[in-house]
């Protein structure tokens, strides 16, 4: 080969090489032909090996969401907190373009077992601070993510003639316990869906007021524009035996943030999604998770289908899911698997949402992964979706 042809074919090769879509660490390389749902919406597979160090098969699939060009929001199954759905069916209701399984919950109810907040109301507390992703979205702008370990309760105020009260709310939006308050909001449920051994206040209006109190009833209907306090047990504490009609009201949330986001940050956000296992954060690696207690040997070191949530040093968004307990076909992540997996995507932050069974991927209508549960995809109680704008 003549000199000019050898230097017409590098410069060819860089040629093309500058022309090639860029991504984190040859995008190209190990995770094969993208796939564009959507502008900004893209989607990817992979099976590289490497990812697991060559311990056996591995099947990861994900997107990519460039927040100026697409949204993304948390979502209830069936739009209520007390209930699960396949999130094929979330997603096909939503018209999205592509949607994940979101925080931890009850098999049994659907109810979310740690913090959620969906479309700016807090549907879920917690008081074990754990990994979580916050969203931004503001109507008019690019959506954002921020990660942090959080735990959150809420006070209820009121007044009464012997001065301000201030009584704890002991869960939110969860099943009611003897001897416990409890709060319900509209997205719990149509009603409490609770016994009739204990008292119920229907709350409502602007300011918020104490419109009825329903004493051994059971399944209060709780009002679009309010609340419904329920406490277990035929005995009341002195404090809310002041609870009467015509009283007014008010709500708190007490943030506890480990990484110092401000509370006006957590009050704005539209989306607060739990997790387990808050992998980064501001391109720093976690690896301690004592503050999370969660078990090294079954869960952190443990190979499992996962689910996580990121975003790159070029403010993308990513989603993964990765199969797992398949032996043949893929056998899942550690917690170290899952940061070898954000090296690759370069990214700066990133959680471990819920997994096992619950692990589904779902673009364009359809369940792209393989999930672990034996009946298919498992019904959850939350995702995440993505929409045009």
């Amino acid at each position: 080969m003549t000199s000019w042809v050898r230097t017409a074919v590098v410069v060819l090769a860089v040629g093309l090489a500058a022309c090639a879509p860029r991504g984190p660490e040859g995008t190209g390389a190990w995770l094969g032909e993208p796939e564009e749902l959507a502008p900004g919406v893209t989607f990817y597979r992979t099976s590289d090996p490497e990812l697991v160090a060559h311990a056996g098969p591995i099947a990861v699939s994900l997107v990519r969401v460039d927040p100026a060009r697409a949204r993304l929001a948390s979502v209830l199954s069936q739009g209520t907190v007390l209930d699960a759905e396949a999130v094929t069916d979330v997603a096909r209701r939503h018209n999205a373009l592509a949607a994940i399984n979101g925080g931890f919950f009850n098999r049994h109810n659907g109810e979310p077992t740690g913090l959620l907040k969906v479309d700016g109301e807090i549907v879920s507390d917690s008081s074990l601070p754990r990994g979580v992703v916050i969203v931004h979205s503001p109507p008019g702008g690019p959506v954002s993510l921020e990660f942090d370990r959080l735990a959150a309760k809420m006070t209820m105020h009121f007044e009464t003639s012997a001065g301000p009260k201030a009584v704890p709310i002991d869960g939110v939006d969860t099943t009611r316990a003897r001897g416990r308050l409890m709060l319900y909001s509209p997205g719990y449920y149509p009603d409490t869906d609770t016994a009739p051994t204990g008292t119920e206040w229907v709350v409502a209006g602007d300011p918020l007021r104490v419109q009825s109190v329903r004493v051994a009833a059971g399944r209060t209907p709780i009002p679009p524009d309010g609340v419904v306090l329920s406490y277990g047990g035929t005995e009341l504490p002195a404090d809310l035996a002041k609870l009467q009609p015509g009283v007014e009201v008010q709500f708190t949330t007490e943030w506890r943030s480990l990484f110092g986001v401000s509370e006006t940050a957590l009050e704005r956000a539209h989306h607060i999604v739990n997790g387990a296992g808050l992998l980064r954060r501001q391109s720093t690696r976690v690896t301690d998770w004592e503050d999370e207690a969660l078990d090294p040997d079954t869960f952190i070191d443990a190979r499992h289908p996962r689910t996580m949530i990121g975003v790159d040093r070029d403010g993308l968004i990513w989603l993964a899911a990765v199969d797992g307990r398949q032996p043949d076909y893929s056998i899942g992540m550690t917690f170290e698997d899952l940061h070898r997996l954000a090296d690759r995507l370069d990214l700066t932050g990133a959680l471990n949402l819920d997994g096992g069974g619950s692990t589904t991927m779902v673009v364009r209508g359809q369940v792209v992964n393989r999930p672990s549960d034996p009946a298919g995809a498992r019904p959850v109680g939350d995702a995440l979706i993505v929409t045009a704008r």
